[in-house]
């Protein structure tokens, strides 16, 4: 899951409308977190330092605050029904209570409006949890209510909760010592599973095995007035805050899409390596499928389809959000596509980016980019994401 990129952190908000602030902001204060207005959000983009909280995530533990996402409640007969029409994947892979399913939730014309994560939370699949991105929350809204038409259900957003990523080789060892109840439930806890903590912990209290960082861990969901304590208990177990600048370098290590940048509305999930998500084989009749599967063939009759790669860059530069990829220049069967996210990689100590490019796109093509718009072009190396995943290289040096 994801939301809005931490290098645009600079809100383009109206700015007469104050940011919102999560359970966990005087936390962050108390921390000497450097706060930044991140879509409507005042958040911290660092403690101090971004490489230290990214190394420390990827060796050891580290927690983001993700309250900003819209946590929803679905109940009712019709949920399961209305689930199987909103989605692309398909809501019958959970068969039980806790199970996660990431999904893209199109529109008619076959784009992203949002991806996000569902989780079924009873046995009767009567009542599921969808936790989605603070940058899209009217529409995600109001698209859950437009499909809402005519079923039995009620939606119901649970603003009053916050919510922790905490991530790492040792984030469940280490949340397990600061919450010794836990521990059997967290041994328990399968990758895209979530377990209610009521009996356990109190009203709210949920934890599921699931993040953005492409490490282990955990996201811990609980009320509000719950979080500031957990922080600071979690802190005093060797788990090292972390901000919004970490959280993007991570993500675009592990590959990890980012809404309003590798994928949008005009995006089909073919382009942005979403896929693997798409529930085809039947024919149920979910919101965008017949464009989605329309364009698909025309845009491969043309030979205009586009797919998603990494790229590195092994000489020094950065690669940027916007830059051209130029593949084969200068020759009969020159093309282009465009990167959509890039960074400093602070795991592998050179540039990365993630990019749309033309499917066709081959190893023996040659691939370039312009660093500096000035028609000096460098070699970039293309990859199948992700560059890193449980802390290792995920390709030939």
């Amino acid at each position: 899951m994801t939301d809005n990129h931490s290098q645009d952190i600079t809100s383009q908000n109206d700015q007469s409308q104050a940011p919102q602030r999560t359970p966990f902001y005087q936390s962050h204060l108390d921390s000497e977190g450097k706060l930044v207005d991140f879509s409507g959000w005042e958040l911290p983009i660092h403690y101090g330092s971004q490489i230290e909280e990214h190394e420390a995530v990827r060796t050891d533990a580290g927690m983001f605050d993700v309250s900003h996402m819209v946590v929803t409640d679905i109940k009712g007969a019709d949920t399961k029904a209305w689930l199987q029409k909103l989605l692309a994947n398909d809501i019958n892979k959970l068969t039980t209570a806790g199970k996660a399913l990431y999904s893209g939730m199109l529109n008619e014309q076959g784009g992203v409006i949002d991806d996000l994560i569902v989780y079924l939370m009873n046995a009767e699949e009567t009542e599921y949890r969808i936790v989605s991105n603070a940058a899209t929350r009217d529409k995600d809204l109001a698209q859950f209510n437009k499909v809402a038409d005519g079923f039995d259900i009620a939606i119901t957003e649970r603003p009053e909760l916050a919510m922790l990523a905490v991530q790492g080789p040792n984030a469940i060892e280490k949340l397990a010592q600061a919450k010794p109840n836990w521990a059997d439930t967290l041994a328990a806890l399968k990758p895209f599973v979530g377990a209610d903590l009521t009996d356990i912990e109190g009203t709210d209290w949920f934890v599921a095995r699931t993040g953005y960082t492409g490490e282990d861990g955990v996201e811990v969901i609980m009320h509000a007035d719950d979080a500031p304590a957990f922080f600071e208990q979690l802190k005093a177990n060797g788990i090292k805050p972390a901000g919004l600048g970490a959280r993007d370098t991570l993500r675009m290590e592990a590959g990890m899409n980012l809404y309003g940048h590798d994928m949008d509305e005009t995006i089909s999930p073919y382009e942005c390596n979403m896929g693997w998500t798409l529930a085809l084989k039947d024919d149920r009749a979910f919101v965008g499928r017949e464009a989605l599967v329309s364009k698909r063939k025309q845009a491969k009759e043309d030979n205009t389809a586009m797919k998603q790669v990494g790229l590195l860059l092994t000489t020094r530069g950065v690669l940027r959000e916007g830059m051209t990829v130029t593949i084969n220049q200068g020759t009969d069967n020159e093309q282009t596509g465009i990167i959509t996210s890039g960074t400093f990689s602070p795991s592998l100590k050179n540039s990365i980016a993630i990019a749309r490019v033309p499917a066709s796109l081959s190893e023996d093509d040659h691939v370039q980019v312009d660093l500096r718009g000035k028609g000096k072009f460098v070699d970039v190396r293309v990859l199948k994401l992700p560059f890193v995943r449980n802390g290792k290289q995920q390709f030939d040096s």
